[in-house]
């Protein structure tokens, strides 16, 4: 793929997935806007891509924010054109169950479905002036399972999937492509703080859940995302990738008795 003459723009692409992703535009010739409310990092990494020749800027933006958002997109648009793409990455990680309260139903709502709204309702018209794109929303194989203390998670990963086929339906006539992808366990900044970075003890663990018995890596996932923006998935629109390893293809057999990660605990 050689985009040199198109714009991406990530949100959450300070880390994890989303800095995956901006790298791999980047390195295939697209211009890449990161969006993130990490400014530290966001910089960091703006600046690393710059040095290396390729375009790239970073703007300080909740996407909960939908005025934000608006005048991010038309920033990034009067730099460098019309947007080709679009990857929604921004992520609340708020985790609550029965003890949720209303602020972190807020916070969880607004960036997980709003945010993601949010950034569609910028983009498009610029998506459709250059003629069309893709969208590319990050749901969670938590959208389709039960966990314990995940009301606020759970529910926001399972509306986005909801939400990608409803914007596909809309933003077909502007040829605009919505998918989403949905990510198994991958050793991100936030599963390397839960396991307090110790990946060797816990992957074995972790990675029973899944066929492949491990961790995903966040270039994986970017991969599969930019696949999605690609001409090879011209006719794939308002459908869901399950890029986890095998997750929830996984019986509750799960490894079988032969496998060397049974009774891991």
């Amino acid at each position: 793929m050689i985009w040199a003459s198109k714009v991406a723009v990530v949100t959450g692409g300070a880390s994890g997935i989303g800095e995956a992703t901006a790298l791999e535009f980047a390195e295939h010739g697209a211009a890449v806007a990161i969006l993130d409310i990490n400014e530290e990092l966001g910089t960091k990494i703006t600046r690393q891509l710059s040095e290396a020749g390729h375009k790239a800027l970073f703007m300080r933006v909740d996407v909960s924010d939908a005025e934000a958002c608006v005048l991010a997109v038309h920033s990034v648009a009067a730099r460098w054109g019309n947007i080709s793409f679009l990857v929604n990455c921004a992520v609340s990680f708020v985790s609550k169950g029965i003890d949720v309260t209303t602020q972190d139903w807020e916070r969880c709502l607004g960036v997980n479905i709003r945010g993601t709204a949010n950034m569609a309702q910028a983009c498009f018209r610029h998506m459709a002036e250059g003629g069309g794109g893709a969208i590319v929303n990050i749901s969670s194989i938590s959208a389709h399972a039960a966990q314990p203390n995940r009301w606020t998670y759970n529910a926001t990963k399972g509306a986005v999937i909801a939400l990608t086929k409803c914007q596909a339906l809309d933003l077909s006539p502007y040829n605009i492509r919505v998918n989403a992808v949905s990510p198994g366990w991958t050793w991100t900044p936030e599963v390397a703080r839960a396991a307090e970075g110790d990946r060797e003890h816990w992957e074995p663990i972790w990675g029973k859940f899944s066929i492949m018995r491990r961790f995903g890596e966040p270039r994986e996932i970017a991969r599969a995302i930019l696949f999605l923006c690609s001409d090879d998935a011209s006719f794939i629109t308002g459908t869901e990738l399950a890029v986890d390893g095998g997750y929830t293809a996984l019986g509750s057999e799960g490894l079988g008795s032969t496998s060397s990660f049974a009774g891991t605990a």
